[in-house]
């Protein structure tokens, strides 16, 4: 019966980020200023994230948690460089 629901609010789950994740891509791709894009490109990598840990746990297989570590961790330096380039005009 557990394993029932828990495979009902998995894939409820993943099928509810897929959706936040069209919706956050049509923002970048349509916002209205460049802090939209840029805050709707780090909330489509973070459902991205939650998205390969929701794998995980469907498929029981921990490499997808290992991918979502690197992509966090390659994710946040993206959105702070992009953040300083867009401030400063220069990268560095």
């Amino acid at each position: 019966m557990t394993q029932q629901i828990l495979f009902f609010v998995l894939h409820g789950s993943l099928i509810i980020h897929l959706g936040l994740i069209v919706v956050c891509v049509w923002r970048v791709w349509r916002g209205e200023n460049v802090i939209d894009r840029i805050i709707g490109a780090d909330l489509v990598s973070t459902l991205i994230l939650a998205v390969l840990v929701l794998v995980a746990l469907i498929w029981l297989n921990p490499t997808y948690i290992d991918v979502a570590l690197g992509l966090a961790g390659l994710s946040f330096v993206g959105t702070i460089a992009l953040t300083k380039y867009i401030a400063d005009q220069q990268l560095f």
